[in-house]
């Protein structure tokens, strides 16, 4: 759970909605320490597509989203880590 500005908020929820973009074929979200908030979301997202951006995934989310849930940072990345039974394992991506 992530929480900002006591907030608590899914791993799984923002996930399910960036993965609904037709861009996104997988998408990692993690907690990192952000002082005005106490926590902030960081990303780390696969492509689908090779047109996808940092500002096309922002102004996504800016849409899908309410405003505390909102991306803090965005990562690309070629693959994602992830258990035998396919759960992402969080602490290779911190």
């Amino acid at each position: 759970m992530i929480l900002v500005f006591g907030f608590g908020e899914f791993h799984s929820e923002i996930e399910v909605v960036l993965t609904l973009h037709s861009y996104i074929f997988e998408a990692a979200a993690i907690a990192v320490p952000f002082l005005p908030s106490g926590e902030a979301v960081k990303i780390f997202i696969v492509k689908n597509n090779g047109g996808l951006t940092k500002e096309l995934v922002d102004s996504y989310c800016r849409e899908q989203l309410t405003a505390y849930k909102c991306l803090r940072e965005i990562v690309f990345t070629d693959e994602l880590s992830k258990s035998n039974v396919g759960k992402f394992l969080r602490k290779n991506l911190r």
